[in-house]
């Protein structure tokens, strides 16, 4: 039997089993695991035990390992004993639900809905990460119903503290660098281009976070006593996070531009995609997009940094009134990098823009939550143009290269200390509503998904490096 009957009979065994595919997600989608909260943490160290049940299913050589943190589960499979070795990532936390008023059925049940696409699982982490990383879990089940093997030597490594800034990942790398040394790691946390076109992400934003805190009266004072002649940490916090920003929506750090780049090739082939702005911004419930005036969404979103409050908070926020001018005033303020630029640097100067600005008798308080960089993949690697050729034999759409607004800081982690490059391919849409009240999946995508990890684990295993 040739190799192609050989994988097609595999992508066949998919489509048959899919329903106790989706079933298994189910499962996996039904425990909470909020790895951020420590009300979750119990629930968070059972998701990483139902995903190591998972593979030892397959007989895998499967551990989940304690860490400071949540737990990292880790997986061999010597496939045929020969080959290239693959390193497959994923995380299976899940961000917090809240609120939870806003879905439209309780986020830890999962709900099949009519969608766009077909029937969609409607939970929190159906899309990010849980539905994403169980696609090459079942295409590995596949293999190994038809074929008894997985053509090619492959480690899975799932972590608990993705949403959260992974800071258990890196002492585990350095901890577990041989155990892990691969040729390339795979990684489903990206999106396609749509529904019907595949992509490989090459181009990831990092990201800069800080929490700060502007700190004035010793403690809360009756407004009608000494408003008006006192300072208000929020009145002048809003007035200073105000001016992040000009008129034409370029931030106003210092220094924050100068080590941006401009690849006017990309921009030349982003503009061939036929980007639908206005289906974008339907996703939001909006009509108009804002930014760097004269700047299309797609060269906003995947080629130029941001600054964005993600949170902004003081004084009495409960029920009824309560005039008092509060002792303090904090806000969350979140910078994604592009490539080449210095996150050390953007966080530094960010935190000079707010003291420099600094009421007289106040003083600030800072507590960093991120300094990660942008990264870039290379786009002539030959695990790219392997893994695009094996996603043509499932989609009838070429793979398209594309970039991302998100950050994945483990990319750069795994490139550092285990000298790999990673294969951003994944299979979210923007109308998934990740993070949001009903984060959603379709089914056809998650088939598709598995189909196309199928896909290119047979091709991968026929690559001569």
């Amino acid at each position: 039997m040739t190799t192609t009957e050989t994988l097609q009979q595999v992508l066949s065994w998919i489509d048959e089993h899919l329903e106790e595919s989706v079933t298994r997600l189910e499962d996996f989608l039904r425990i909470p695991s909020v790895g951020t909260d420590p009300a979750h943490d119990e629930d968070t160290r059972k998701a990483a035990e139902f995903a190591g049940s998972l593979l030892s299913e397959l007989d895998m050589k499967a551990r989940v390992h304690p860490t400071t943190g949540q737990p990292m589960v880790v997986a061999h499979d010597d496939g045929p004993g020969s080959g290239p070795r693959i390193l497959y990532y994923g995380h299976y936390d899940v961000q917090p639900a809240d609120p939870l008023e806003l879905w439209d059925s309780p986020p830890f049940e999962p709900a099949r809905v009519e969608g766009a696409e077909g029937p969609m699982i409607v939970a929190r982490g159906s899309a990010d990460d849980k539905g994403q990383l169980m696609m090459f879990i079942e295409a590995f089940r596949a293999w190994k119903a038809v074929t008894g093997s997985i053509p090619v030597p492959v480690c899975v490594l799932l972590e608990g503290e993705e949403e959260s800034g992974s800071d258990s990942l890196e002492p585990f790398l350095h901890e577990h660098t041989d155990e892990l040394a691969s040729e390339v790691c795979v990684i489903s946390d990206t999106g396609m281009w749509d529904a019907d076109t595949p992509a490989i992400t090459t181009r990831l934003r990092g990201i800069v976070y800080l929490q700060a805190t502007l700190h004035g009266p010793s403690h809360d004072l009756h407004s009608g006593v000494y408003g008006g002649a006192v300072i208000n940490p929020i009145n002048a916090l809003t007035r200073i996070v105000s001016q992040l920003h000009d008129d034409d929506g370029r931030i106003q750090i210092e220094g924050f531009y100068d080590d941006v780049e401009v690849d006017e090739q990309l921009l030349k082939e982003w503009g061939q995609l036929n980007f639908d702005e206005a289906g974008f911004l339907d996703t939001a419930g909006l009509k108009s997009s804002t930014g760097e005036a004269g700047r299309s969404i797609l060269e906003r979103v995947w080629s130029r940094p941001t600054c964005d409050l993600n949170g902004i908070w003081g004084g009495y926020t409960g029920p009824g009134a309560k005039t008092v001018i509060a002792a303090e005033a904090s806000c969350k303020i979140s910078c994604r990098m592009v490539p080449n630029q210095d996150p050390r640097k953007v966080m530094d100067s960010l935190k000079s823009f707010l003291e420099a600005r600094t009421p007289e008798g106040c003083r600030w308080s800072f507590e960093e939550h991120g300094c990660n960089p942008g990264i870039c993949v290379p786009t002539d690697s030959p695990w790219l143009t392997t893994a695009r050729n094996a996603m043509g034999q499932v989609f009838q759409n070429e793979t398209v290269l594309i970039g991302t607004g998100g950050s994945l800081p483990i990319v750069g982690s795994f490139q550092e200390i285990l000298g790999v490059d990673s294969l951003l391919v994944g299979f979210g849409l923007d109308s998934d509503r990740v993070h949001s009240p009903n984060e959603n999946f379709s089914i056809a995508r998650y088939r598709h998904g598995i189909r196309s990890h199928a896909a290119m684990i047979e091709a991968f295993g026929q690559m001569q490096l």
